[in-house]
């Protein structure tokens, strides 16, 4: 029988996604046991009640795993987040984990030079069905940097929707958590057709060789893999 090949590279997102969740989370191993023991048991114990533990006991089993599966998934994906908040390049890292549907040009336009400030003002691109999204990360005159980019945009793809998204806390501003939910309920407006011709314009204005958090992110009930 034939292996695998992408089955040692699950593991290894798995394990990877369990040393950064306890890195957050000292206690995520205890919890993780905890719940599926407790879990089990709990199944097993109304098995004795109904009269049939074992065969309830066997049919239990792949529940209480679905159940720690769930439960380490969720922690696994704050701890991603929590790992890279506050990182320069952490919403690329972000957009580039959405993958399906979407092209991401990391850094189109940043401020100052990248060796002198920790955490540099920039705009990195999206571009899927939805047109053309700009996000911005840093810490000010975001919106003059997101202007001007927007005017340069507009000139290589004149017409198509142009969506303006800040990351950060408070009002106006999308948190790292929800940027990829906010990109996903944006509408789908191009045709695949208009998506790859937007796309190919917008090549020649590629964006810079910047370091992105490294890292499993989250994307529902998988981990995708960085790009």
């Amino acid at each position: 029988m034939a292996r695998n090949p992408n089955k040692p590279k699950r593991f290894a997102q798995i394990r990877e996604a369990y040393t950064i969740t306890r890195e957050q989370d000292k206690r995520i191993g205890f919890i993780l046991a905890g719940l599926f023991l407790g879990s089990w048991i709990l199944f097993i114990g109304l098995g004795f009640l109904w009269g049939h533990p074992i065969y309830v006991a066997v049919l239990s089993l792949p529940l209480a795993i679905l159940l720690t599966t769930f439960v380490f998934s969720r922690r696994a994906e704050r701890a991603a987040y929590d790992s890279i908040q506050g990182q320069s390049g952490a919403a690329a890292s972000v957009l580039m984990a959405i993958r399906r549907g979407w092209t991401v040009d990391a850094a189109v336009n940043v401020s100052a030079s990248m060796r002198t400030q920790k955490n540099p003002n920039m705009i990195h691109r999206a571009v899927g069905r939805a047109g053309v999204v700009l996000v911005a990360e840093g810490t000010q005159n975001l919106r003059a940097m997101m202007l001007d980019e927007k005017r340069k945009t507009e000139r290589y793809v004149p017409g198509t929707p142009i969506t303006e998204i800040y990351v950060g806390d408070g009002e106006g501003f999308v948190s790292i958590r929800r940027l990829q939910k906010e990109l996903r309920k944006l509408p789908k407006v191009l045709t695949p057709t208009q998506m790859r011709e937007v796309r190919n314009r917008l090549k020649s204005v590629g964006g810079m060789n910047i370091p992105i958090p490294k890292g499993p992110m989250p994307n529902r009930a998988r981990m995708p893999r960085p790009r």
